[in-house]
């Protein structure tokens, strides 16, 4: 597919940059207040699980699990049908279940029948929404841009997620302080209407996706996705630090409201606020990701993103009532820095790399592992903490991370300075 039907020639690089074109400002902006929505969830959820419910720590972690689980049973077959549907409109149907699914929180909550089993299939239909509008957006993008627009505008777009990982807890934080947790979810609930509105007013026109032949089964799809990213040594490799690394980033985070609040008996303002400064170092790396992998190379910026997510981690166990709380304040910092640096280069490249009609079920395939190794990491959290306490099951997840960035180093990036435009066999 050429670089015309990919992005609409009128929107490349206006005069300004990214900022002046309309339509990935709708985007950029539609994915902000989705994004500030979901952060809420991060923490409001487990709030009001632990505040409202008095859950215990291995339901707070099953209920971060449940999030997750979707990817692990539907990410492939979301992935073909992404491939096969139009993109933007599989997002804004993604933000309006959204929206209904947090919405019917405070509703039930008003009359007295919330229950952790609520709370849990909220979770799996968020949790499923997103498996389809993470995988629809990472293709969409390429629609609206051009090849060369990429890195800047995945920079821009993980720039302002990163700002609503700070700005979601806080927000979470201090609403449940003043009004409950129940009613941050509401907050959650429109912001997902305001993203579906800002994507319905985008006007670029979506190529549409090639119809299928009848005699290609999603099977068929789905085992051509998973095959270009078994054989293909970046791609494969990217996947399994990406896997190993979410165990250990997804075991510290599921535990790590119930460690805070009974451990540590910080109240729920101070929560969110801390939730909040661990992730602004996410901001600075969004911004330096491109600099870096211009400057030292882009496979070199890989491995500098994951040395930082990995060792900083072995901070956070070291939390403490009162100073001691710099010790996660810094380590989180140091990780979001790294975790973003990464995601940066590795979305460009991916989106750059894979052939575009290919995209959906490549990003599918290597979100399977990912991300399904998600909801199997916060069980198993839970059932440490549970056992053994919230601290040390945050000290048995943050020595495994520190430990992943050796995954880099068994592939073909330690040798490059830079990642390959396309696939060698092209």
């Amino acid at each position: 597919m050429t670089a015309a039907t990919r992005a609409d020639p009128g929107s490349a690089r206006p005069p300004g940059g990214l900022l002046r074109h309309r339509d990935f400002r709708l985007l950029w902006a539609g994915q902000a207040v989705s994004s500030v929505g979901s952060n809420v969830t991060a923490v409001a959820l487990p709030l009001v699980a632990v505040a409202v419910l008095d859950a215990g720590t291995f339901q707070v972690a099953v209920l971060t699990a449940a999030a997750w689980l979707p990817w692990l049973l539907i990410g492939l077959p979301a992935g073909a049908w992404v491939d096969r549907l139009p993109r933007r409109q599989v997002m804004v149907v993604c933000d309006v279940i959204c929206a209904l699914a947090f919405l019917s929180v405070p509703l039930v909550a008003a009359v007295g029948l919330l229950t952790v089993g609520q709370l849990l299939v909220v979770a799996v239909v968020a949790g499923t929404a997103r498996v389809f509008f993470e995988t629809a957006d990472q293709v969409y993008l390429p629609v609206l841009l051009r090849p060369e627009q990429l890195p800047e505008g995945n920079a821009k777009l993980h720039a302002t997620q990163t700002v609503s990982y700070i700005a979601g807890p806080g927000i979470a934080g201090l609403i449940a302080q003043l009004a409950g947790a129940v009613a941050a979810l509401l907050l959650n609930a429109l912001t997902f209407l305001l993203s579906a509105v800002l994507l319905l007013r985008i006007r670029t026109v979506e190529p549409r996706p090639g119809s299928p032949d009848a005699s290609r089964s999603l099977r068929r799809d789905i085992v051509e996705g998973l095959r270009f990213v078994a054989r293909d040594p970046y791609l494969r490799v990217l996947t399994l630090f990406g896997a190993a690394s979410n165990i250990g980033l997804t075991g510290y985070q599921a535990v790590l409201v119930v460690f805070l609040v009974r451990e540590l008996r910080l109240a729920p303002g101070l929560v969110g606020l801390l939730v909040a400064v661990m992730s602004a170092g996410g901001i600075v790396g969004a911004l330096v990701a491109t600099v870096l992998g211009r400057r030292y190379g882009t496979a070199r910026a890989l491995l500098i993103g994951a040395a930082l997510t990995g060792p900083p981690a072995l901070l956070i166990p070291l939390a403490a009532p009162g100073l001691g709380l710099i010790w996660p304040a810094l380590g989180g910092l140091l990780i979001g820095l790294g975790v973003a640096i990464g995601n940066v280069v590795k979305a460009s490249f991916r989106q750059a790399y894979t052939p575009h009609h290919m995209l959906g079920r490549v990003t599918a395939s290597m979100h399977l592992l990912n991300y399904g190794t998600i909801p199997l990491a916060a069980v198993l959290a839970g059932a440490l903490g549970a056992r053994y306490g919230a601290g040390t099951a945050i000290s048995v997840m943050t020595a495994w991370l520190a430990l992943t960035p050796l995954i880099l180093l068994m592939g073909p990036l330690r040798r490059r300075r830079d990642l390959p435009a396309a696939p060698a066999a092209s």
